[in-house]
């Protein structure tokens, strides 16, 4: 029988405090032998069922060596989903990089409806604040911190990865800073520059919902919701993915995206999925994945 841990919830809240998901049996059911996994851990004390993330610990971790940790961030527009949405579908992915050594932190957010730009990118900022700051009780190496994102969530890790070098206060609630460097960014299909989205001039757009305006009508909000406004030559390689066929986010964000780290000697690679839609296991196949576990290995220590 396969022995998969799970961990009782952190911060003292009780299940019966919020209603915590649960992890499904599909994803359950695909990670690997011995994995221990810290499940629905609060981040914040807040008692929002947002504010909470999952924690899967490699098999076997040496007891004296901390592991390399990489932040998993789901999509959903910014108005759905949650952090098991696009494990489900990346499940083989996932459990290659828990098979290579490294840990997998799924963050939950609140939805930009609730929580509009910049609250979104400051409840997943603090989630990693909580694993900076309680990496010695979950063995995480602080020094090898990585990124994926898919979607709205690739949105957000890319934003996180150009920005934190630049320390931008607003990102981050106040005390929630921490002096580290990513090491590596992961985006599968995720908007760079929100004013190239077709429902720019509508304010209940996705995009418009997460800024809280129409981007053609707020720019200064649509520039600091945009991770190319952060890019300078000290920002983190990124890999990026992206479908050829995708008509929810173009595949022109990733392109542009790419442009501009190059532009600033940022090293990165780009993949135009062939016949690929914006999302699915047509991303989870063995070329992809040989791609994103060498990459971090590469770049993870």
């Amino acid at each position: 029988m396969k022995s998969i841990v799970l961990g009782a919830m952190a911060a003292g809240l009780s299940l019966s405090a919020i209603a915590a998901p649960q992890m499904p049996d599909h994803i359950r059911n695909k990670l690997p032998e011995g994995t221990f996994v810290h499940e629905n851990v609060a981040y914040k004390d807040s008692g929002n069922v947002k504010h909470l993330l999952d924690l899967y610990m490699p098999a076997d971790p040496s007891d004296e060596q901390a592991v390399p940790l990489v932040v998993l961030i789901h999509g959903g527009g910014w108005i759905s989903n949650d952090k098991y949405a696009d494990m489900g579908y990346m499940m083989n992915t996932v459990a290659s990089i828990l098979d290579s050594g490294f840990a997998v932190a799924s963050v939950d957010y609140r939805f930009a409806q609730d929580a509009v730009f910049p609250l979104i990118v400051q409840d997943v900022n603090a989630g990693v604040a909580y694993l900076y700051d309680h990496a010695d009780e979950y063995k995480l190496d602080i020094d090898n911190i990585a990124l994926m994102g898919f979607s709205a969530g690739g949105h957000l890790a890319s934003l996180m990865g150009t920005s934190q070098n630049n320390k931008v206060d607003d990102l981050y609630e106040e005390g929630d800073y921490r002096p580290f460097e990513y090491k590596a960014v992961v985006d599968f299909y995720g908007p760079v520059d929100l004013t190239l989205f077709d429902g720019n001039e509508d304010p209940n757009s996705p995009e418009g919902t997460l800024i809280g305006a129409a981007p053609i009508e707020r720019p200064d909000l649509a520039k600091a919701a945009s991770p190319i406004t952060y890019i300078d030559k000290n920002d983190p390689p990124f890999i990026l993915f992206h479908g050829e066929k995708d008509q929810i986010v173009s595949n022109k964000q990733s392109k542009l995206f790419s442009a501009w780290l190059t532009h600033y000697d940022v090293s990165n690679r780009l993949t135009i999925v062939d016949d690929a839609p914006h999302f699915g296991r047509m991303y989870d196949v063995d070329e992809i994945r040989t791609d994103v576990v060498g990459f971090l290995k590469q770049h993870l220590n």
